[in-house]
This record gives structure tokens, C-alpha cells and sequence, in this order.
């Protein structure tokens, strides 16, 4: 029994950590493929729309990952990893839209998912991306260990999400073209003759997985930043960040082949502005101070790129190209440009 609170607590061999870490990410990709049939189900059956549903509980369930690795990371004294897991999880959740709109092959995906929800929580996320700027720069003050700017946060993110949800007459819609795709309840398959609530339990079971993959990760990366010499910021932003991103990308892939074009874009702008609130997260688990004001060079860095990433996004959403650069829109072609130069930086 010696051995469970080492492998709880200790330190791990950087063989374990690194075995550990690839057979993690397997199981939140397999999770995730199925979180994405799943989810299109339940939207269609609860009636709230795959924009909504797609950024608010499919959101929440893909970044169950990416909230236990920041939770753990801070708690466990690396508040650099933990903030930088969460900004970088952002910025490489945003280039899953890129990877998302290579596979959708009829039209560029933002001109077909182009709606007034995902557009308003893209904006939500860059609010949310400000705030936490501004508590990095504002005076170190905490309550109970907790800064305030992580109490405004929560409160933006739920007045945001009563704003987006209250479309009984929006005053702007986008253009219907011949490619744009309207949600629409997409007929079931092998899920007909399940239940509902048999569907909310294995769709909560998965997330259970998922979130127990994200445990084993921030453990692993610890290791990694300890024994490898690797810079926190590096490692958290692009390894756990990438990690972190996993779910979003692999279900906006796996929407976009089922058609779930609008559950696709929502889950990763939904699940990027709950990656924000891993912020506060991490800041109530660290007991060294506010996580904010941890932040170094790098995590700045990161947050100035997901705001640049998030923008670009934004413009694609408004420009709606139909055709783009190879075979992408031209926002596409810009996050992968601005994601591999912040990478360049982190590295060298």
C-alpha cells in the first residue's frame, strides 16, 4: 500500500509519466467520438439547439479535461502550468476549427455555420480573456485566496450566457445562402430506440472517463516540466494544451461528418470560454496567492495569442467566405500561421 500515495502524490518515472500520458489522450479521443453522436442526439431531443447545447454542456463536458489538469496543476504548486494549460487549450482548440473545416469539403464551415449565438460567445470568450488580462495587471489583492477578478469572471460568463439565450427577437441574423446549414434535428440511428435519460447517463459516464484522463495528465506534465528541464510554459500551453484540445477537435471533426456543422463550431468557442473560467478555477486551488498575478512572459504571451486567434475567428464568422486558401478559409490559413509562431516562441 506504500505505493499508492507515491503514485497519488509523488513524483512519477518519466517512462510511467510519458506511457501514461499518450494512453490519457487515446482515451479522451475515443471518449470524445462518442461524446459527439451523443451530444447531437441529445440537442436535437431536449430541443435546445446545437448551438446552445453544443457550448454550454458539450462545451462543460470536453473541458472536463482540460479543468481537472488546471485544478491539479494549481493545487499542486505549478500555477505556470495551470495557466498556461488553460490559455493554451484555448488557442489550440481554436485551430480546431482549421482541422474541423478541412473535413467539411461542400463549403468553407464558418460561411455555412455563420448564427448569431456563436458569434456572441466568441465575443463572451474575448471578454473573458480581458478580464483575465486586467487581473494580471491590477493590484495583487485576494479574499480567502481568491482574486476578484475571478468573481467577475463567473459573473460575465452568466450574463453572457442569459444574453446568448434569450433570442426571442434578435435583432441580426445571418444571410441564408444555398450552403449555409441550418440546425435542423438530424434523424437517429442506433440511438432510436434508447432513452433519453439511458443517453445522459452514458454521455455523463464518458465525461467521468475523460475527466479522470485529464488527472493523469497534469500528473505527467509535472514530471515532465521536473525531470526534462522543459519550460512550463511549453509544456502547458502545448502539451497539455494540445491534450486539452483533444475533445473539442475530435468532436468538431466527428459533428462535421455527422452534419452537425453548428454543434461543431459552438463546442469549440463554448468549450474555450469555459477554458477561460479554468482560470478561476486554478486560482481558487492555488493557495500561493492569485493565479493571475503568477502568470509570467509566456502565459501573457499565450493569452495575447488566444485573443488574436479568437478575432480572426470572429472574422470569418462575419466575412463568411465561401471558397478560401487551400481549401480553407482564409481565417483557417491565419490560426494555423499565428498558432505555429506561438509554438515557435514558446519553444525557443
Amino acid at each position: 500500500m506504500r505505493g499508492v500515495p507515491d503514485l497519488l502524490t509523488g513524483q512519477w518515472p518519466l517512462g510511467w509519466s510519458v506511457a501514461l500520458f499518450l494512453a490519457a489522450g487515446l482515451l479522451t479521443v475515443l471518449g470524445s467520438v462518442r461524446l459527439a453522436t451523443l451530444g447531437d442526439v441529445l440537442a436535437d431531443r431536449t430541443g435546445w439547439g446545437e448551438a446552445l447545447f453544443g457550448a454550454v454542456f458539450f462545451g462543460l463536458v470536453t473541458s472536463l479535461s482540460g479543468i481537472v489538469m488546471t485544478a491539479v496543476s494549481a493545487a499542486d504548486n505549478h500555477p505556470d502550468l495551470a495557466y498556461s494549460n488553460a490559455v493554451g487549450g484555448i488557442a489550440a482548440q481554436t485551430l480546431a476549427v482549421a482541422a474541423a473545416d478541412a473535413v467539411y469539403r461542400r463549403v468553407n464551415l464558418e460561411h455555412a455555420t455563420a448564427s448569431l449565438p456563436n458569434l456572441l460567445f466568441g465575443c463572451l470568450l474575448i471578454g473573458l480573456l480581458g478580464l483575465a488580462l486586467m487581473g494580471t495587471f491590477s493590484p495583487e489583492v485576494t479574499v480567502w485566496g481568491v482574486h476578484p477578478v475571478s468573481l467577475a469572471m463567473v459573473a460575465f460568463y452568466w450574463g453572457g450566457l442569459r444574453l446568448i439565450s434569450d433570442r426571442s427577437r434578435p435583432m441580426w441574423t445571418a444571410v441564408r445562402t444555398p450552403d449555409t446549414v441550418p440546425d435542423l434535428p438530424h434523424a437517429e440511428g442506433a440511438t432510436r430506440t434508447r432513452p433519453t435519460r439511458a443517453l445522459w447517463a452514458e454521455f455523463l459516464g464518458v465525461a467521468v472517463l475523460v475527466m479522470a484522463g485529464g488527472w493523469v495528465i497534469a500528473r505527467a506534465a509535472e514530471t515532465f516540466v521536473a525531470v526534462t528541464g522543459l519550460r512550463a510554459g511549453f509544456v502547458g500551453a502545448v502539451l497539455m494544451g494540445v491534450v486539452n484540445a483533444l475533445p473539442e477537435t475530435v468532436t468538431a471533426i466527428a459533428a462535421v461528418r455527422r452534419g452537425a456543422v453548428t454543434l461543431a463550431i459552438a463546442a469549440v468557442i463554448g468549450g474555450n470560454c469555459l477554458d477561460a473560467l479554468n482560470l478561476v478555477v486554478g486560482d481558487v486551488a492555488y493557495r500561493g496567492g492569485s493565479l493571475f498575478h503568477a502568470a509570467d512572459a509566456d502565459q501573457l504571451f499565450l493569452t495575447a495569442a488566444a485573443l488574436v486567434m479568437t478575432t480572426v475567428l470572429l472574422g470569418g464568422l462575419l466575412v463568411r467566405q465561401e471558397r478560401g486558401w487551400l481549401r480553407l478559409g482564409f481565417d483557417g490559413v491565419l490560426l494555423i500561421g499565428i498558432y505555429a509562431a506561438t509554438v515557435a516562441v514558446l519553444a525557443f
